[in-house]
């Protein structure tokens, strides 16, 4: 497919933004831009198709993204200040994953969501720079000390709820995941009797709305910004004195494993 790269660099805030990209960011900035483009229907793999590819790759698809390099080797991270904020996090360690929650909570707030969905936008995906297996789970066992218990159940479910449509609310499954999945792919036990289980609770539209509003492709010259949320964020985020991964809270280790990634032990 041939890539426009004119509109590319400007649905990203144009060429200089994205030099300061990382490999990662660029690559997932890339991934999500060939799948707005793409118009006709594609040829997916099948799962086994995927599962054969294993051993013939250099990393595991779950790694988190601080953790591989898209392309050549990882690049330097700049240190965090002694008391990190979740600005800092995101301005500092979810490099890869930032531009795309900031899309989905852009979105939520365009939608008239409430500031609780708006805020699982915002979060829901940022847990994949340190690990990709079971994001939803891991996600919301990041943030649960520092959030409602609203929101930390729009992240942990909205992983789940992502592989069944919703025509009633306007998701429908994303093509995305036949790339990702196989073609063929069906949901492991876990994840439909938890799908089961969402769709009967008062709080399903939680994480379904956050499903609605996670975009796949970005929106051209929309350049969403943290500061944008800076409001929401400190209505409905408790951040800790002492600094996230600092204040000896049950998933300080998750917030060091961020900041840290280098760290061998």
């Amino acid at each position: 497919m041939e890539i426009d790269r004119r509109a590319f660099f400007s649905g990203l805030g144009g060429a200089a933004a994205v030099a300061l990209m990382t490999d990662e960011a660029r690559a997932d900035a890339l991934e999500h831009h060939l799948m707005a483009q793409a118009a006709a229907p594609a040829t997916y793999p099948t799962a086994a198709e995927l599962e054969a590819q294993i051993d013939t790759r250099t990393s595991r698809r779950g790694a988190g993204n601080l953790f591989v390099a898209g392309t050549g080797n990882v690049k330097r991270l700049a240190p965090l200040p002694a008391a990190p904020t979740l600005a800092d996090y995101f301005n500092l360690r979810f490099m890869a994953t930032s531009n795309h929650c900031l899309q989905s909570a852009n979105r939520a707030l365009k939608n008239g969501m409430s500031e609780e969905i708006i805020l699982a936008c915002l979060l829901h995906d940022t847990v994949q720079d340190l690990i990709k297996v079971d994001h939803g789970w891991w996600g919301a066992q990041l943030y649960e000390p520092y959030v409602s218990d609203k929101v930390i159940f729009a992240i942990r479910y909205h992983q789940a709820l992502r592989f069944y449509p919703d025509k009633e609310h306007g998701y429908e499954y994303p093509d995305i995941y036949r790339r990702m999945f196989g073609s063929d792919y069906t949901p492991e036990p876990y994840i439909e009797r938890t799908y089961q289980m969402v769709r009967k609770h008062k709080w399903y539209l939680e994480p379904r709305m956050v499903t609605v509003n996670d975009l796949y492709a970005f929106e051209p010259n929309v350049h969403p910004t943290l500061e944008q949320f800076t409001d929401i964020i400190g209505r409905n985020f408790r951040q800790p004195r002492d600094g996230l991964g600092f204040d000896n809270s049950p998933v300080a280790h998750m917030w060091r494993s961020v900041a840290m990634p280098d760290h061998p032990l």
